[in-house]
C-alpha cells in the first residue's frame, strides 16, 4: 500500500503542474502599457513616443519628449475559452471513455491600470517613472467539471513599478535603461475528479486522502526585479526606428501557508519602425517582438501543504519561442482626432504539450483606436482589438513510471476583446 500511496501522490503532481499554466501561455504577456497602443496592435510602439507609455516598451524614447509627458489609463481584457468535444478516462473507470459536457464559460475579465510619467531634465537627460500590470488573466472550471484535475481554477496578477532614464547621444542616436520592480499575486486550485476521488476513498490505506484538494496555493504573493535597455535611431522627424530588451527575472510567490511557487519569466525584444509620410496625413508602422518561452523549462511547487501533494514537486515543459508581428497605420484627421488601426500575428508559446486549461494558440490581432484632442495639451485614447484564437487539439495525459493515471482529449479555443481608455498631458 505504500507504493500505491507515493503512486497516487505522484500521479496528482504531475496533474497538478500539467494543468496550473493557464495563465501563462494564454495570458501572461498582457501588452496593457497603453489605449493607444491597443488600437493599433502595439505596431511601433517601442519608438512612436505619442505619449508617456512609451518608456514602458523602450526607455531610450524618453528622450524625444521636450516637455513633461503624463499618462494614467486602464485596459480591460475580457477571455472568451471553450472547451469541447472532451473524453476524460481515468484509472479509477479503467480507463472507460467518459463524455464531458462542452464548456464556455471558462474566461473572465481582468482590469489593468496603468500610469506613466516622464520628465525631460535637459536637452540631453529624461527620466521617467511608471506602473503597469505585465500580467494578468483569470481562468475557472466549475467545481464540478468532470475532467476537474485537468482545470480548475488559475488566477494570476502583477504590478510593475519602473524607474527609467534617458541620454541623447546626438540628433540620430538615444539610449535608455531602466529597473522593474514586479509584485505578483497568484492563487491555483485543483481538486481530484469525483472517479478519482471515490477511487482513493476506496482504499483503506489511501482514504485519509479522500476529499483533499491536489492543490491549494491561495493568493501567493512575491516581488522580484527586472531591467530593460534600449535604444532609438531617427534618419529624421518623420522617419525612427527603436530597439529594446527587457530582462525577466525568475519569479517566486509565497501564500499564507508557506507554500511556493516559482516560474522563470521570459526575457523580451522589440525592434520598431515609424514612418510618416511627408506632407501627408498618414504614417505607417511596425513592430517584430521576440518572447523567450524557450526558458520556460519548468514550474516548481515547494512546502506544499493541506492537500494529495506533500512537500516539493518540479514539472518540466517543452515550450517554444514566440514571435509577435504585427503593422499598423496612423491616419491625423485634423488638429482634433487622430485615427489608428493595426493588425498582428502572436505565435504559440506551446509546442509539443498543451492542456485543456491552457488554450494556447497562434493567434490574430484586429484592432482599431483613436485620439481626441482636447486642447493642445491634452488628449483622451480609446483603443480596441478583438484577438482571435485557432482550434487546437488536445490530448493530454497523466503518467507515473510509464503507467497510465488519466487522461484527456478536447477541442480549445480561446478568443478575447481588449479594450482600452487613456487621459494624457504634456505640462
Amino acid at each position: 500500500m505504500n507504493k500505491k500511496r507515493l503512486f497516487i501522490r505522484s500521479a496528482v503532481a504531475v496533474a497538478v503542474a500539467a494543468s496550473s499554466t493557464s495563465a501563462f501561455a494564454a495570458g501572461f504577456q498582457l501588452n496593457a502599457q497603453s489605449a493607444t497602443g491597443i488600437g493599433r496592435a502595439f505596431a511601433g510602439d517601442a519608438v512612436i513616443a505619442d505619449n508617456a507609455a512609451v518608456m514602458a516598451r523602450n526607455p531610450a524614447a524618453m528622450a524625444l519628449f521636450d516637455e513633461n509627458a503624463f499618462s494614467i489609463g486602464f485596459e480591460s481584457i475580457t477571455t472568451m475559452i471553450e472547451v469541447s468535444d472532451v473524453t476524460y478516462r481515468n484509472i479509477a473507470t479503467g480507463f472507460t471513455p467518459t463524455s464531458v459536457a462542452d464548456t464556455d464559460d471558462v474566461g473572465d475579465t481582468s482590469i489593468a491600470p496603468n500610469v506613466h510619467l516622464i520628465v525631460p531634465i535637459n536637452e540631453k537627460f529624461a527620466v521617467g517613472i511608471n506602473a503597469y500590470s505585465n500580467f494578468g488573466t483569470k481562468t475557472e472550471f466549475a467545481n464540478d467539471y468532470a475532467a476537474t484535475e485537468y482545470g480548475g481554477l488559475t488566477d494570476v496578477k502583477s504590478f510593475n513599478l519602473g524607474l527609467a532614464g534617458s541620454y541623447r547621444l546626438n540628433d540620430q542616436w538615444s539610449f535608455g535603461a531602466g529597473l522593474d520592480l514586479i509584485y505578483g499575486e497568484g492563487t491555483m486550485k485543483r481538486q481530484p475528479s469525483a472517479q478519482l476521488n471515490g477511487f482513493i476513498q476506496a482504499i483503506p490505506s489511501l482514504s485519509p486522502l479522500a476529499g483533499m484538494p491536489l492543490l491549494d496555493v491561495d493568493g501567493a504573493t512575491g516581488t522580484a526585479i527586472g531591467f530593460n535597455i534600449g535604444t532609438v535611431y531617427e534618419l529624421d522627424e518623420n522617419n525612427r526606428f527603436g530597439f529594446s530588451y527587457r530582462y525577466s527575472p525568475e519569479f517566486e510567490a509565497e501564500d499564507d501557508k508557506g507554500q511556493t511557487i516559482t516560474l522563470p519569466l521570459p526575457d523580451i525584444a522589440e525592434f520598431s519602425g515609424f514612418h510618416k509620410i511627408e506632407d501627408s496625413k498618414f504614417a505607417v508602422h511596425y513592430s517584430v517582438q521576440y518572447i523567450g518561452w524557450g526558458s520556460f523549462d519548468q514550474i516548481e511547487f515547494s512546502n506544499l501543504q493541506g492537500s494529495v501533494v506533500s512537500g516539493d514537486y518540479n514539472k518540466d515543459y517543452v515550450w517554444q519561442d514566440g514571435w509577435h508581428y504585427s503593422i499598423g497605420g496612423t491616419y491625423y484627421l485634423n488638429n482634433d482626432w487622430t485615427l489608428r488601426a493595426g493588425y498582428m500575428y502572436d505565435t504559440s508559446a506551446q509546442d509539443s504539450i498543451t492542456s485543456i486549461s491552457v488554450p494556447d494558440s497562434d493567434r490574430q490581432w484586429l484592432s482599431a483606436g483613436l485620439t481626441y484632442n482636447i486642447d493642445q495639451k491634452s488628449t483622451i485614447d480609446f483603443g480596441f482589438t478583438y484577438l482571435m484564437g485557432k482550434e487546437v487539439s488536445v490530448s493530454e495525459s497523466t503518467e507515473v513510471s510509464g503507467i497510465p493515471v488519466s487522461s484527456v482529449t478536447a477541442t480549445t479555443q480561446a478568443n478575447a476583446i481588449l479594450m482600452g481608455l487613456q487621459y494624457s498631458r504634456s505640462f
